[in-house]
């Protein structure tokens, strides 16, 4: 049964023995960030936080790591919790194919309980904040679903977007956002401020697990994230409209907040701890004026700890950008096998793919570097055969290890496009990138000695089933 909000998902971790309920006295900081940047390390079925005697705040809840394991991101799917990673891709490419569900509409939104407008619209009214890292400029809200139009054709449900943005708080109807060139709403925004115009916005804050990884899955600019979403909860994503935007927004969201991104506005934001595990830098960003917000009462703020991984980030981005690079490159080489992105939000991708020919591999790690995704992040990719599991890292180091010659299997691309919050760029937004050909050469291709590799013994396959069975009862 797909979640229609939060507290719903929040209700099932804590019957699954995922929700840990801290119930004596924290301080915001740094209590708070420092529990959410230890919980993953508790290991594949780390559990959700939930944070209700914060000193300092009233009626305060904070929800903190609730994609921030295996065993939780599975549930968010509706499956069962031991359902390993490389099962999870699976099935997240298996109802890729459904794409798109249109959504449903509906009235009699939860976040419609409370307003806020005008100058009473003041964030620190609703919402506990907290610095993350001890190097943060300020306040950050960071797993906020943020909604915006194409301007030039805001009726194409396809050109809407839906993304996760980070958003440094500058006072209480302030808000800077880092819209990255390769990301939807900076073109979105780029249209409206070569009309002169400010871009409508809703942040929408407390989301069903669902609606936010479609909301940080990197898809094609025409491809509604709701789509996805419905693919995903294999049923509609309810979605209601934003009374002041008329922007389509999540049904079950705890908190709505709406205004604009002022054209042509820029102020200082940052520092910030990243997923990259280091901090990027302040820079000149746009401003988001705060108009109105909607919220359910006492709602559940539900943040997202960044820092060196592994984080709940990176169990967040991991299936969702492993599998659009496997369907778009599926779509251009059927011998495609697998494609694990899932480190650090895809700076590194992994391919295994069948050879039809010499230098196959080669041209398949170029075309990663051209997808969406690939343009603005994979700076590394390695490319293996396909009986090595590119999940299975000892696999991998070991298609490194006996399969590379760097004297004729690296291709360095210099100078090609990057996120700029990437620390190896000299200049932010550029960066060589490396494709490593991993793989057995074949026909015309011939090098090395390969022509005698070990295989599994005929009877392995018996055995392991054997040996796991022991080990369970025991």
């Amino acid at each position: 049964m797909p979640y229609d909000d939060l507290r719903g998902f929040l209700d099932t971790l804590d019957k699954e023995g995922q929700l840990l309920r801290v119930a004596e006295q924290v301080l915001p900081e740094p209590d708070i960030a420092a529990a959410a940047n230890a919980a993953p390390r508790l290991g594949d079925a780390a559990p959700a936080l939930f944070f209700d005697n914060v000193k300092g705040f009233t009626n305060a809840r904070i929800a903190m790591n609730v994609h921030g394991s295996w065993a939780n991101h599975a549930l968010a799917l509706g499956l069962p919790k031991e359902t390993g990673a490389k099962e999870q891709v699976a099935e997240f490419a298996r109802r890729w194919e459904a794409f798109p569900v249109e959504p449903e509409w509906r009235e009699n939104s939860p976040w419609a309980q409370n307003t806020l407008e005008g100058e009473d619209a003041d964030v620190f009214r609703v919402l506990p904040l907290i610095r993350l890292n001890d190097g943060d400029g300020g306040f950050y809200i960071d797993k906020a679903a943020v909604v915006s139009k194409d301007p030039d054709d805001p009726e194409h449900s396809g050109k809407q977007n839906l993304g996760i943005y980070r958003l440094e708080v500058k006072g209480p109807r302030r808000l800077a956002i880092q819209p990255v060139p390769m990301h939807d709403i900076a073109l979105q925004l780029k249209t409206a401020e070569e009309r002169g115009e400010d871009l409508p916005v809703a942040i929408t804050l407390g989301n069903d697990p669902v609606i936010t990884i479609a909301a940080s899955t990197p898809m094609k600019y025409e491809e509604n994230e709701y789509g996805l979403a419905g693919a995903l909860r294999g049923a509609p994503a309810p979605i209601a409209r934003a009374p002041l935007t008329g922007l389509p927004v999540p049904w079950g969201s705890e908190v709505v907040i709406e205004g604009v991104i002022e054209g042509r506005r820029r102020e200082i934001e940052g520092p910030f701890g990243e997923f990259t595990g280091h901090y990027s830098g302040g820079r000149s960003m746009p401003v988001i004026r705060v108009d109105r917000i909607s919220y359910r009462t006492d709602p559940v703020f539900e943040h997202l700890y960044l820092g060196m991984p592994w984080t709940e980030c990176d169990y967040l981005i991991a299936a969702n950008t492993s599998v659009p690079l496997f369907q778009q490159l599926k779509a251009d080489f059927p011998e495609i096998q697998a494609v694990n992105a899932s480190y650090t939000h895809g700076l590194v991708v992994i391919v295994s793919t069948k050879k039809r020919y010499g230098g196959f591999a080669k041209a398949v790690g170029l075309r990663v570097l051209t997808t969406p995704h690939g343009l603005g992040y994979a700076t590394t990719v390695i490319v293996v055969d396909e009986d090595v599991d590119p999940f299975d890292l000892p696999q991998v180091m070991w298609a490194l290890s006996t399969k590379m010659n760097p004297a004729e299997d690296l291709i360095t691309v210099p100078r090609l496009p990057v996120v700029e919050l990437a620390p190896q760029a000299q200049t932010p937004g550029i960066v060589d990138k490396l494709v490593i050909d991993a793989t057995t050469p074949v026909a015309p291709d011939r090098r090395g000695t390969y022509g005698n590799p070990v295989r599994d013994l005929p009877e392995t396959a018996a055995w392991l089933t054997r040996l796991q069975a022991l080990a369970a009862r025991r």
